[in-house]
């Protein structure tokens, strides 16, 4: 056991030193898990901390580090089906997928977030959903089961038909049920990893929602980058991009490493509201109004900020707040535009705002976060209580729509707001494996104010 002070999560607000265990086989990780019991000490999965908040985290308590167990177990190339152990990261199936023979059928990840170097336990535990939301649902919907060690020792299989309300609790579960170490995936026939794709620039929120919807039904990937900081006629304007799957060969860049990389933390007055308005009208206007469909590889349309190492750099030293939350279809729109209006009146600078709809498709998971509406993800850099007093006036909004935040991108929820947007929170609660632990999960589970 490592006493380690650089496990931190994505948005580095919260820094707390841990004890580390690093398996390097199933075997391993039991032994580790016993000894941490042992110890009496809490203990939490951690996989790349990709997580922004603090549900990765663990102060006071223990990390059980998964990223070594990345082996493939098994692969199938007629049916789709992949099994691989949970430290595997998504950029690894990628690269597996992309490389096979060309006489056989093409596979690609049904559902994958923002950036490839997540694990399969990490996507598993947070339920990550992305661009295909509208399309596959959440990365639940397509994990066929998975194998779940347990602090007493036992690895059980958990499936929709195997125990399944510890299945349905561990997707979505924030790693509390115990820790995956493996998972067997259905995958998603395409005609091939390249992808055809549309930027098109739109000048206000209505604009937006009438994209989504032209673009539901033949596009597989949706979702706008929005300029928070216009105001009046000009709100929620931005760029939408659009892309599928083509059967086309265009040249490739390998996944395995960025392009560029943040070295050392960027002063922490370089994210401004000035530098931000500027990089803001200057993206906006360089994008066609006209749509132009592009052949191009995958990574830089699903991954674009994957082409910049550390990119979490850029916010300085105190770090980021990323802000999401969902508020459903009824009045979507509405609640939408005051959530901009009041960060477009705040001051603070979002230096990426996405806006995405969501589909129908239900996730099993307990405590998944999408549900059929439109989702806003803000990142804001940490400016102490200016920051955190906008995302309170966001927070009224997202509550009087009925709505909810995400734990994995979360990392000031109060347990009012987490209890309230997840009412199966007490069923959840009860396939805890009584020796994890969280910051997150102590926090919201507590009884509110």
């Amino acid at each position: 056991m490592q006493l380690r002070d650089d496990l931190l999560s994505w948005g580095r607000v919260h820094r707390y030193p841990h004890r580390a265990l690093l398996p390097g086989f199933i075997d391993d990780a039991r032994g580790s898990l016993a000894a941490a019991v042992a110890s009496g000490v809490s203990v939490l999965p951690y996989g790349l901390g990709r997580s922004y908040g603090d549900s990765c985290l663990n102060e006071g308590g223990t990390l059980l580090v998964t990223r070594s167990l990345d082996r493939f177990i098994a692969f199938d190339p007629v049916s789709g089906e992949i099994e691989c152990e949970a430290g595997v990261s998504v950029a690894g199936i990628l690269d597996l997928l992309v490389h096979r023979p060309a006489e056989e059928p093409r596979w690609f990840l049904p559902v994958t977030p923002g950036t490839k170097w997540v694990t399969v336990g990490g996507a598993i535990a947070n339920d990550v959903h992305g661009k295909s939301h509208h399309a596959n649902g959440c990365f639940g919907a397509h994990v066929q089961s998975l194998s779940l060690l347990r602090s007493d020792g036992r690895v059980l299989t958990c499936s929709r038909s195997e125990n399944p309300e510890l299945f349905c609790a561990t997707v979505g579960g924030l790693g509390l049920t115990g820790v995956i170490v493996s998972a067997r995936i259905a995958l998603m026939q395409v005609p091939g990893s390249n992808v055809e794709s549309e930027d098109l620039r739109y000048d206000d929120l209505d604009a937006f929602f009438q994209l989504s919807e032209e673009s539901r039904a033949d596009w597989h990937y949706t979702v706008a980058w929005v300029d928070c900081l216009a105001r009046g006629r000009g709100l929620g304007r931005g760029v939408f991009s659009r892309a599928r799957h083509s059967g086309q060969d265009v040249a490739r860049v390998p996944v395995s490493q960025p392009r560029f990389g943040m070295p050392v933390n960027a002063p922490g007055f370089l994210l401004n509201r000035h530098s931000v308005r500027a990089f803001n009208l200057l993206r906006w206007r360089r994008t066609s109004r006209t749509p132009a469909t592009a052949l191009r590889d995958f990574d830089p349309v699903l991954y674009p900020l994957d082409a910049i190492g550390a990119w979490n750099r850029l916010y300085g030293r105190r770090g980021f707040f990323q802000y999401q939350c969902v508020v459903p279809h009824v009045e979507a729109r509405r609640n939408v535009r005051a959530l901009l209006e009041r960060v477009a009146a705040s001051g603070e600078s979002a230096f990426l705002a996405v806006l995405k709809v969501f589909g129908e498709r239900p996730s099993p998971g307990l405590l998944s976060f999408p549900l059929p509406g439109t989702t806003l993800a803000l990142d804001l850099p940490n400016r102490g209580a200016a920051t955190l007093a906008l995302m309170e006036r966001l927070d009224d909004v997202v509550r009087s729509a009925g709505g909810r935040l995400y734990p994995a991108k979360d990392a000031r929820m109060s347990s009012e707001d987490f209890q309230r947007g997840f009412p199966r929170w007490k069923e959840f609660r009860q396939h805890v494996d009584p020796a994890f632990s969280s910051s997150f999960w102590r926090r919201v589970s507590a009884a509110p104010a």
